[in-house]
């Protein structure tokens, strides 16, 4: 038989890695991320968090709150079960509906998806801070006029959702509303007169 031609060398140029020490390095990567530790920080001063509870200070509608929590502790958890603010509402805690939406920083973030621990020094606004004392948002009146709550369990992360909508275009048509809100699902089914409370609310929240 003809012998195969002769091909050249494709080995890559670079460093030799062993298998022992290809697997030694995925398994340090696997149980980083278990902790919540970027896997590949290349950092010799990284702390390892956990597993035990760690204190963590969070700026909640401007007022600074420290709690103790897992490091494995969602947004929400901490808000709901270790701070008493059950106005955000655990719904899916799947990142799926949107009902537990809060403002990390002026967007939108489902808290069920994102880490206490990571939230630390980062300014969060939750439905809880969003009136003024005695009184309702823009937003909230808006809601209320136009009818757009039924069952009201999604309405805390849907006016959120709103807010960040309008702070970030003050004067949206109607396709910019539906794009805002579109990871925030209505079992209701309330979605038109959520447009006419976010269309009232713009000019409002514009003076």
């Amino acid at each position: 038989m003809p012998k195969p031609p002769n091909r050249p060398n494709s080995r890559r140029a670079g460093p030799e890695v062993s298998r022992r020490g290809f697997l030694g390095g995925l398994g340090a990567a696997a149980g980083a991320v278990a902790v919540g530790v970027p896997a590949f920080a290349g950092r010799q001063d990284s702390k390892v968090l956990g597993p035990g509870p760690v204190t963590v200070s969070l700026n909640v509608n401007g007022v600074v709150k420290k709690t103790d929590v897992e490091p494995r502790v969602t947004l929400l958890n901490a808000l709901r079960n270790h701070l008493d603010m059950t106005g955000t509402k655990k719904i899916c805690d799947r990142g799926s509906c949107g009902g537990c939406t809060v403002l990390v920083d002026g967007a939108p973030v489902n808290s069920c998806l994102m880490l206490a621990l990571d939230a630390e020094g980062r300014k969060i606004e939750t439905i809880e801070g969003l009136a003024p004392e005695g009184g309702l948002h823009a937003l909230q009146e808006a809601f209320c006029a136009n009818d757009a709550l039924q069952c009201g369990f999604c309405t805390p992360g849907m006016v959120m959702a709103c807010k960040a909508l309008l702070d970030r275009v003050p004067d949206p048509g109607l396709e910019e509303i539906k794009e805002g809100i579109s990871g925030n699902i209505c079992r209701c089914g309330t979605y038109n007169r959520i447009f006419d409370a976010v269309k009232a609310a713009a000019p409002k929240m514009r003076r």
